[in-house]
């Protein structure tokens, strides 16, 4: 039954993800892009990553799809009108792309995959992944952690920065 669940939850996340890119309007997008999430989150409780999948449907369907949506809603994005060239050239790109993955989806398929184990032992003998991720996050990968940390703070500020800016300074009478 798992096989049969992962394989459905596979199609359905490549099906979201063909939509997205291929719909003209960006408010579906990113609602097939949340669809998109929801059926990863789905994959990973199939692998047994309960906390993995929790993180995936609060953070990204959550958080990062209000914040697409709100860019999305705030930029009042139109259809962008294009000449000739650039849409062939963009038919041509996809179209080379789209070879270059059926190649390489054709070269997995032919390949030979064996399969894992039937079950997997806890990490260094602790029950849940959840322990598990904190004990890694916090001993051997604690620099890196910090570094995201100092990053977000100061794409934080710098939103901040570029939202007051953007707001007029004064009442515009000396203009």
């Amino acid at each position: 039954m798992i096989p049969i669940l992962f394989l459905a939850f596979a199609l359905l996340l490549t099906g979201c993800s063909l939509m997205v890119i291929l719909n003209k309007n960006p408010i579906t997008s990113a609602l097939w892009l949340v669809l998109g999430f929801v059926s990863l989150a789905a994959l990973y409780l199939l692998l047994h990553a309960e906390f993995v999948a929790m993180v995936q449907v609060l953070v990204y369907a959550g958080a990062i799809m209000v914040l697409f949506l709100f860019v999305i809603m705030y930029l009042n994005l139109k259809r962008d009108e294009e000449d000739g060239l650039t849409h062939a050239l963009r038919r041509w790109t996809g179209w080379i792309v789209g070879g270059l993955l059926l190649v390489e989806g054709l070269v997995l398929a032919r390949s030979h995959w064996a399969p894992g184990p039937a079950s997997l032992e806890p990490a260094n003998g602790v029950w849940g992944n959840t322990a598990a991720i904190g004990r890694v996050l916090y001993s051997r990968y604690l620099f890196p952690f910090e570094i995201t940390s100092i990053l977000l703070l100061v794409a934080m500020v710098g939103a901040i920065l570029i939202a007051r800016g953007a707001a007029p300074r004064g009442d515009g009478a000396g203009e």
